[in-house]
């Protein structure tokens, strides 16, 4: 599988830099998938989570609550108002998913929109 590059910006920065198989994203008219080649778009991000098929296979995933992709042939870029990335170690990964759960509360977005992305924050602590 082809790589493709994704880059993920907060007003504190680069949170993530990397060549990726795959990322699926929160679209604000939902969700959906982006590989290498993928046709030129811009999109608005809506609360929830990034999640990211890394270049060894393995899995990452980053809370956002708000924000917009460009996606190209060759990168994807998202620029998020807000960002944290669920991995580390256990006492490490406890720390992000509250942190994750308090930034996806503290959004303008709808109760359901709320309630979808906190479940999937929940769904991944309890899978690893």
């Amino acid at each position: 599988m082809e790589l493709m590059k994704l880059e993920i910006v907060t007003p504190d920065g680069v949170i993530f830099d990397a060549e990726v198989k795959q990322v699926t994203l929160p679209g604000s008219e939902g969700e959906f998938g982006v590989l290498a080649h993928h046709a030129t778009l811009v999109s608005l991000l809506d609360t929830g989570v990034i999640g990211i098929e890394k270049s060894d296979g393995s899995e990452l995933a980053v809370a956002i609550n708000s924000g917009y992709v460009k996606v190209d042939e060759e990168k994807t870029t998202c620029i998020v108002d807000g960002a944290v990335a669920l991995s580390g170690d256990d006492s490490d990964l406890a720390k992000a998913l509250e942190a994750a759960k308090t930034l996806l509360k503290s959004t303008e977005a709808s109760n359901t929109a709320i309630a979808a992305a906190v479940s999937k924050v929940e769904h991944i602590g309890k899978s690893l």
